[in-house]
């Protein structure tokens, strides 16, 4: 079941409206009834809603039976069982989509007799192609199996994951781009002096990229999640563990991730034999494989995990395609599950637009698919260099600068394929089809060319070193020229029969004799046609008609009104072969001939096009990786481009990020704005400044009321950091950053039940990550943390946490917090350092709000500000709710009898510690006669002869005379809850 979620965006917080609603966002038409009924909050009906029936007789149905019952037991796998015009699903299966996808269990039906019926469902061929998007690509917790055959004899024809889409490619990206490159991990790693070592070995099958890493890691494999997160894995390949607390600890970590987890046996963990496989997929010599592979150890293993379980040197077309690389984690910013889902960097199902998550924000990319692969990756592998950032910043500010030339570019842009999956296809390919896109999109190089050639500015250099340079030599007569010449040579462009393009006829000898051989029959035909209406007296074209058809190729067509008329001239050379509404169709003995003659010539001609399509496809094959080269360099263009097309194009223009080293510089924001907030609907964002300054404001404590902004503001500067780290411009007014190794976030937490894992168990464990990971070139934010636990522990936790996150990492951080008792570490501490000493590098920083005294309305003005909140706002908010009045008195009662703390107030015995206020002399006196005052008024009421209510009015009078809020009334305070204990309930009341 999926969640319909409305927002409403109140500048720093969102509220939600929340609606269930059925879990399958369907891909399909209105018109289609499997799942318009379930769309529309309705139940799936089998009187209304047809679903393919599978007849089989009572000797065919228990064959199956068994043979489904010999499969071996998976709990992942969706077995698909192809029936030539639908699918079937038999058992666990069918119960899982009739309850998933049908949403109601009156889809099933019963196959066999007895007790070993199985549960059946039929699935019709646009129901397969959603499921298959819906487990491959949207899900991580299945694999799928189809299986082909009749009776008892079935074998599978296709198996697919998550990491490995390759025998599900045509139904799935059929009609829809591919959004992000469906990556497969395997590790395998060992355990010495004290922590783990891992090899890591990846694949990405649509880039045909292999890669190697090799790192350290703790006992719950932070680095592993981070390298997951960046290469954007789907699925990991493991082997069988003997240490189950090993195997648990990873299990949890990919699902984290949310990838899906294959276990594969110890033994196929192997390096022997791996260079001699790598040679035969790898581009370029042997010798540079084992200089690469000499590097790494378990990695190796790791790596022929892979390969055998993908079976890649099963098909001939990866030969010499795959490039292979070292990956280093320490050459991109590390991201945690944690934090992508806290910075909302990347698309979720439950978004309401997407603009809500980053990703959906800045893909502005014009390309069909590899642009947004692209910035997919980027936004999950920030870079650390700072001239590599100033690289793309240069660029991006190129683009904004000269509109000219943004529009010029995204406008050819828009018409370029994507030539990553064509590529990939290319080999495979049994048509032009791949070929010609491939051409269309190339041939758009010399128009970029020629604009960005335009451009004469400061940057000129970097537009020629990137660009100019590589396009004329990809443009150059050795590489593409070259299948320019063989495309418009071999193919015929203008004139596509059938919607499929044709070897051009001049291209090949034996291809022209034929097409004159069939000309010559087509013209033989033609004169028989005119022949034979002569004879019958019929008119040409008009009445009498020669139509080809699939059963009996070339014959003459008459309507049925005119059949009489013709039989009476007919002779015994005409053949009636059909009569339908539509007319009769007949023959005879010389149409025969030319039939038989013209089906000759076509199938002549028909095999010497396959041929030659087949020749001019592995020509073309043979650009692969000047193809390749060229998606690069059009992607990047693309994804550069929509930087600045967002950047301009908001309501408020994006800035340019100063970017200094992470030794040099501090992190400046003035007027910074959350993008993905502000780019909401009917909300005006109210821009703050954030000023992490190494001795001064270091580590932030945010306090102030629900629904202030506190979240927004902190997740505000880590997506900013992000945005500029990626290399686009920020939405700030001005902007200096320094270089950040890592972002962590514990930005709210959700417990997870399948996983026995509570709301601050969880926690508890990102934080542990935090606390784990981080160093003093990260970014550490951290929103109410300790609140799932007793106040004073959650207090307890919190401040320790602080005080390590200052003495020990000293990252900059921004904590924002309830506890308003952790301001007082900006004032003095208590622990390390000496009692009454200031901390340096702590400032305190709250949200306004502003409370109305006369009806007590509470207004948020989302301004972050200087020091501590002076007050806590939870009954307000609770006002703000609609609580009822009473418990709303009530809670006010118990704050002010239970909160007695101000760290700020210097009549405070120690700052930070939980003591009474001190008060002087006359602070006494004068509480001390407000006391006895309330005292002598108290024991004049005669409760006995008073009506409930009207005792109560009179003591709650009393009490106002006094001001519950002054701060002189602690000993009135103390006698009231005396009273309390006698008189109750019936002072519980007031």
């Amino acid at each position: 079941m999926i969640l319909f979620i409305n927002y409403k965006f109140i500048n720093g917080e969102v509220v939600r409206y929340v609606t269930e609603r059925f879990h399958f966002i369907s891909r399909h038409k209105p018109s289609e009834p499997s799942f318009s009924t379930a769309m529309d909050g309705g139940d799936w009906s089998p009187e209304t809603d047809k679903l393919p029936e599978l007849k089989l007789d009572p000797r065919q149905a228990q064959g199956f039976v068994s043979f489904f019952n010999s499969l071996p037991p998976d709990p992942r796998a969706v077995r698909f069982f192809d029936r030539k015009d639908y699918y079937t699903a038999h058992g666990e299966n069918a119960s899982f989509i009739a309850k998933n996808y049908y949403r109601t269990t009156t889809a099933l039906r019963k196959l066999g007799n007895g007790s070993k019926s199985l549960c059946s469902v039929s699935v019709n061929k646009n129901m397969f192609e959603n499921i298959s998007r819906d487990l491959l690509l949207d899900r991580t917790d299945h694999i799928m199996e189809v299986y082909e055959g009749a009776g008892s004899n079935w074998k599978m024809i296709k198996y697919g994951t998550p990491g490995n889409l390759g025998c599900f490619e045509d139904i799935l990206f059929a009609n829809n781009d591919m959004q992000d490159s469906p990556v497969i991990v395997a590790l395998f790693s060992s355990f010495r002096e004290n922590q783990y070592t891992i090899g890591l070995g990846c694949l990405d099958m649509t880039k045909r990229v292999i890669g190697l890493a090799e790192f350290h890691d703790d006992c719950q494999f932070s680095n592993v999640e981070s390298a997951l997160v960046a290469l954007g894995c789907k699925e990991c390949v493991v082997p069988v563990e003997g240490d189950k607390s090993i195997e648990t600890q990873l299990n949890d970590v990919l699902k984290k991730c949310d990838v899906l987890l294959t276990k594969r046996k110890r033994s196929e963990f192997k390096s022997r034999d791996l260079v001699q496989d790598l040679g035969r997929i790898i581009r370029g010599s042997i010798e540079s494989v084992r200089d690469l592979l000499s590097e790494f150890e378990f990695a190796l293993c790791a790596l022929g995990s892979l390969l055998s379980y993908i079976d890649l040197l099963a098909d001939e077309s990866n030969y010499g395609n795959y490039t292979i690389m070292k990956y280093n984690l320490a050459n991109y910013m590390r991201l945690d599950s944690a934090a992508v889902r806290a910075l909302n960097i990347l698309e979720s199902k439950t978004d309401a637009n997407k603009n809500y998550s980053l990703f959906g924000l800045m893909n502005r990319t014009c390309t069909a698919g590899m642009g947004k692969r692209l910035l997919n990756r980027w936004l999950k592998q920030p870079l650390l260099v700072v001239n590599d950032i100033n690289e793309r910043l240069d660029l991006v500010q190129i683009f904004i600068e000269n509109p000219e030339i943004r529009q010029g570019l995204r406008q050819h842009l828009k018409r370029v394929s994507d030539i990553e999956r064509l590529t990939y296809n290319l080999k495979k390919a049994t048509s032009l089809l791949p070929v010609v896109k491939l051409y269309q999109s190339c041939i758009r190089l010399p128009h970029i060319k020629g604009i960005l050639e335009h451009y004469e500015g400061r940057f000129s250099p970097l537009v020629r070193d990137k660009y100019l340079s590589l396009l004329d030599f990809y443009m150059g007569k050795n590489h593409l020229q070259m299948f320019f010449n063989l495309v418009t040579t071999a193919i015929d462009l203008d004139d596509p029969e059938n919607g499929q393009y044709m070897i051009s006829t001049s291209y090949d000898e034996n291809l022209i004799i034929l097409k004159k051989e069939l000309a010559a029959v087509d013209l033989q035909l033609k004169n028989l046609h005119m022949q034979v209406a002569d004879d019958l007296d019929l008119a040409y074209e008009k009445i009498l008609k020669m139509e080809k058809g699939t059963q009996f190729g070339y014959v003459f067509r008459i309507t049925k009104k005119e059949e009489q008329k013709i039989r009476k001239k007919m002779t015994e050379n005409f053949v009636i072969l059909e009569t339908r509404k539509d007319g009769v169709k007949f023959t005879n003995s010389k149409l025969k001939k030319l039939n038989v003659l013209y089906q000759k010539v076509f199938d002549q001609y028909t095999t010497c096009q396959k041929e030659l399509v087949l020749r001019v496809v592995d020509t073309a094959s043979t650009f692969c990786e000047v193809f390749m080269d060229v998606a690069c360099i059009l992607s990047e263009l693309d994804v550069l481009l929509g930087f600045s097309d967002l950047a301009v194009s908001c309501p408020t223009p994006y800035t340019r990020p100063y970017i200094t080293s992470s030794d040099e510089g501090d992190i400046i924001l003035d007027g910074s704005r959350h993008p993905c907030v502000e780019a909401q609907d009917d909300v005006n964002f109210i821009p703050n400044d954030c000023s992490l300054i190494k001795g001064e404001s270091w580590f932030q404590i945010i306090t102030g009321p629900n629904m202030g902004g506190k979240s927004t503001f902190i997740r505000q500067v880590g997506v900013n950091v992000l945005m500029a780290q990626v290399g686009s411009f920020v939405p700030c007014e001005r902007a200096s950053i320094s270089v950040r190794d890592c972002i962590f976030a514990r930005v709210g937490a959700g417990d997870c039940q399948l996983r026995g894992v509570s709301t601050f168990m969880q926690e508890m464990l990102e934080t542990a990550s935090i606390l784990r990971g981080a160093t003093a070139n990260s970014l550490v934010i951290i929103d109410e943390l300790g609140r799932g636990t007793s106040t004073y522990d959650g207090f307890g936790l919190a401040w320790a946490i602080c005080e390590h996150l200052v003495d020990v990492i000293k990252a900059p951080t921004l904590f924002a917090t309830h506890f308003h008792e952790l301001t007082a570490l900006a004032h003095g501490s208590i622990g390390s350092q000496e009692k009454g000493m200031s901390r340096q590098g702590i400032a305190n920083y709250h949200v306004e709000a502003h409370i109305d005294p006369t009806n007590h309305k509470l207004t948020m003005l989302y301004k972050v500000e200087p020091g501590p909140c002076d007050q806590s706002f939870g009954i307000h908010v609770a006002e703000f709710a609609k609580f009822p009045k009473s418990v709303v008195e009530l809670a006010r009662e118990k704050a002010d009898e239970l909160e007695d703390f101000n760290p700020t107030n210097p009549k405070n015995k120690e700052v930070g510690s939980k003591q009474k206020r001190i008060c002087n002399v006359d602070d006494m006196a004068e509480g001390s006669a407000r006391a006895h005052q309330f005292l002598q008024d108290f024991s004049m009421i005669p409760f006995d002869k008073m009506e409930l209510k009207e005792a109560l009015y009179k003591v709650k009078k009393m009490r106002s005379r006094t001001g519950k809020r002054c701060i002189y009334l602690s000993m009135v305070k103390i006698i009231l809850l005396i009273f309390h204990q006698f008189f109750y309930p019936f002072l519980y009341e007031i």
